[in-house]
């Protein structure tokens, strides 16, 4: 190296992981890039190399045969007006801030229920050629874009995305995390509860491994697993990890980790029967998750703990339209599904129903059916169910037997499955009523089809990520 090297001014501008880049960096790729920067600029290697290092070191640097001291490749990027992080093949700075401000615009927009537009940014952080080599930004694109495929019903899709990143090895911990909650729920949702519990208990015990478990992310995905086997059955088992869980929120101090253990401890009384222990469960998650910035999540949890005061004896329908109202509000600007509003809209056609407001219930129970659009059967059957009583209610047998026949053909998109069990129950009972016993004992036989019935409080919804 020339001896005028050691008089190149330093410029302090290599920060600790740039030199630990340069160390380990590909000498080939490297030269490749220097030379291209020159090219780029149209100067020689004699220009470069002057007052700087000899014209055979420049060319032993650009051939891939000698890696630059940080020194050297300092000195090179004043030569060559480039930038330490792209003759190092990293994202520069005004990249790195153009992809992340593309993906806070896109988690934005999901949050906000505009999937559509969260795509959007997407694609362009996604398309840009620096996000390949950014892990962590490149991590967070693809669980935003399964997240966006989720939110506009491209199910398998949005698995495919969360497999892959839970496969990955070189994910960091909290995004495979994130990840397996994120699959778990959607198989527990789609009713595939093995898959469910199984991807699930794979990430918890990589958890475990990786020494991750005293985070908020481990404790949402011991409760989602949670909520799995309990649908699937295992109520001891499923009692047990959430209260495991409850202990390490409790010990983690983290309002939103305590929120989602209570949310799911309660929904777990709630299927048990025990309605009275399940909601101050539920509003203790909803103090909680007031304390947050996830309006989402807090909106679906006011539309639980209102549904949980319809099914107190006697119901609750002051505070239950309270935060039935305050969860249809926040969930005109917050990311809540069609679905989820659904299920709100529902619970207030309930209460009206309970106070006698037939014609609103009924108003309500339309609502429902548009904005479900198909995509709740369970919602839209048992609003359907709600709209029969309400003829009943009036001494009309003929439109009560036309809605609960409606309500049939709607839960029949489910079949025989253990969600839909306990209003194959009541649709029996309802159709047998009004004189329609050949419906009714086919609705009974649908019913007895489902394992391990119980009675439980339709329409469960466990806490999500």
């Amino acid at each position: 190296m020339d001896t005028t090297l050691a008089n190149v001014q330093q410029n302090g501008r290599m920060d600790s992981r740039q030199a630990e880049l340069l160390a380990q960096s590909d000498r080939e790729a490297l030269g490749r890039r220097l030379r291209a920067a020159r090219q780029a600029r149209g100067l020689t290697q004699g220009e470069v190399a002057q007052d700087v290092m000899s014209v055979a070191y420049l060319s032993r640097i650009e051939g891939g045969h000698r890696r630059p001291t940080a020194a050297a490749l300092e000195a090179l990027a004043l030569k060559l007006d480039a930038s330490l992080e792209a003759l190092l093949g990293q994202a520069e700075r005004r990249e790195v801030d153009e992809i992340r401000l593309a993906l806070d615009y896109a988690e934005l927009s999901l949050e906000s229920g505009q999937p559509e537009d969260a795509e959007k940014h997407l694609q362009t952080a996604l398309d840009h050629p620096a996000t390949a080599r950014m892990d962590g930004l490149r991590d967070r694109a693809r669980l935003l874009h399964a997240r966006a495929l989720e939110a506009t019903h491209q199910d398998d899709d949005a698995v495919l995305e969360l497999e892959a990143l839970i496969d990955d090895r070189a994910v960091d911990g909290l995004t495979r995390i994130k990840a397996g909650i994120a699959l778990s729920r959607i198989f527990r949702e789609t009713g595939d509860l093995g898959r469910a519990i199984e991807c699930g208990e794979r990430v918890m015990a990589d958890v475990e491994g990786a020494g991750l478990e005293a985070c908020d992310e481990a404790v949402q995905l011991a409760v989602t697993v949670a909520a799995a086997h309990f649908e699937r059955g295992d109520t001891a088992h499923a009692v047990r990890l959430c209260r495991k869980a409850i202990t390490r929120a409790e010990s983690l101090g983290s309002s939103n980790a305590r929120a989602s253990a209570y949310w799911n401890a309660s929904v777990m009384q709630a299927n048990r029967g025990d309605v009275t222990a399940a909601v101050p469960l539920a509003e203790r998650a909803l103090a909680l998750l007031s304390e947050g910035q996830d309006t989402r999540n807090l909106a679906r949890l006011r539309t639980e703990v209102g549904r949980l005061h319809l099914e107190l004896d006697p119901p609750d329908l002051v505070e239950a339209r309270h935060n039935l109202e305050q969860a249809a509000a926040e969930m005109e600007w917050s990311s809540a599904t069609p679905v989820d509003r659904a299920w709100t809209l529902l619970g207030l056609a309930r209460v009206a129903f309970l106070a006698g407001d037939l014609p609103e219930s009924r108003d309500l129970i339309a609502l429902v059916q548009t904005t479900a659009d198909g995509h709740a059967p369970l919602a839209e059957s048992e609003a359907l169910t709600l709209e029969g009583r309400t003829y009943a209610a009036e001494g009309d047998a003929g439109l009560a037997a036309e809605a609960y026949q409606r309500a049939v053909l709607r839960l029949s998109a489910i079949g025989a499955d253990q969600s839909a069990a306990q209003q194959w129950f009541d649709l029996a009972d309802l159709l047998d009523g009004v004189g329609l016993t050949e419906a009714a004992l086919d609705a009974y036989r649908r019913a007895a089809a489902s394992a391990g019935l119980r009675a439980r409080v339709a329409s469960t919804t466990f806490a999500r990520s």
